[in-house]
């Protein structure tokens, strides 16, 4: 959990090249959070660098993929990944000056932070919610009415998503969280 908030926290020393550890993580909901929220730092590993939004937009397709699929790959679909992280690299340097934190640092308000956040690729409406959660309620980027475009994932107290995982045992909760909804959904009537 110490790496998962060292890798959330590192864009606040270096924007341009650290923030894109935040939004490139792909949350794939098939592997364990841990692992998901490593792959970044692996990719840093991989490459030698630190990660560099302007680099990952100009890498050659097929190779970065190649780097996304070594054992362990970073990814259940490194191809797919490393494509998604290649486009998403590609936007933060059209729309936001190669400056991945301006999604969040010059957005009005949260309905625009939540709008930019599922524009990213991989990004649909839920995941966009738990990562303006995540920014609100783990980085302080609270712009007004954050909590409810993020509704529900940004009411204070809840144990939702990674949003609310602060510690091993908020972590414990979420997980709960998370099988009792499933199990739920197994018994709802279709």
């Amino acid at each position: 959990m110490a790496r998962v908030r060292r890798l959330l926290h590192a864009g606040t020393v270096n924007r341009r090249r650290c923030s894109l550890r935040r939004s490139e993580t792909g949350w794939d909901q098939q592997i364990p959070l841990e692992r998901a929220f490593a792959a970044p730092y692996e990719l840093v590993a991989r490459l030698g660098r630190p990660l560099d939004v302007a680099e990952l937009a100009e890498f050659a397709p097929a190779e970065l993929g190649s780097v996304f699929a070594r054992r362990p790959a970073l990814h259940r679909f490194p191809g797919s990944m490393a494509k998604r992280v290649q486009a998403l690299c590609q936007m933060v340097m059209d729309y936001y000056g190669g400056n991945a934190a301006a999604i969040w640092t010059t957005a009005a308000d949260g309905r625009e932070l939540l709008k930019r956040v599922a524009a990213l690729p991989g990004f649909g409406q839920q995941k966009a919610k738990i990562f303006v959660a995540l920014l609100g309620k783990q980085l302080d980027v609270t712009p007004p009415g954050w909590r409810e475009a993020c509704a529900p994932f940004g009411e204070d107290g809840s144990y939702r998503s990674v949003a609310d995982i602060f510690s091993p045992e908020s972590r414990v909760k979420v997980r709960d969280h998370k099988k009792q909804m499933k199990a739920a959904a197994k018994t709802a009537p279709s």
